[in-house]
């Protein structure tokens, strides 16, 4: 998957008709950096990636901070998140693309993204 970085869209044209998911997404990092993850991979906390609960591991999908507007292609490669709530954890290089570090925690929407 080539790195695809966070586009910014104006937040009040957003429309979630496409939707897969709707929800709060939180971010991890530093302690799991280096660990292993659902699929087998090393996760790598900079590296455009995302854990959620039942999307199959390889799935790509666009995730969209519908508070700003910015937008990034991820790769799910792990379980989660473990809080209740929540429906999403982003790698932190996500985070940083989304904008949503400082907060924790962002309202997004999860779009599948059609294979190459």
């Amino acid at each position: 998957m080539p790195a695809t970085t966070a586009h910014p869209a104006d937040p009040a044209k957003i429309s979630t008709k496409s939707a897969y998911q709707v929800g709060v997404a939180s971010y991890y990092g530093k302690k799991f950096h280096g660990k292993l993850t659902a699929n087998g991979e090393i996760f790598n906390m900079y590296k455009l990636t995302a854990a959620h609960r039942v999307l199959p591991l390889g799935t790509r999908i666009k995730v969209t901070h519908l508070g700003n507007g910015r937008w990034v292609e991820v790769k799910v490669n792990d379980r989660g998140p473990f809080i209740e709530g929540r429906i999403l954890d982003l790698s932190f290089a996500a985070a940083l693309e989304l904008e949503m570090v400082k907060s924790g925690t962002a309202k997004v929407m999860i779009e599948l993204v059609d294979p190459d």
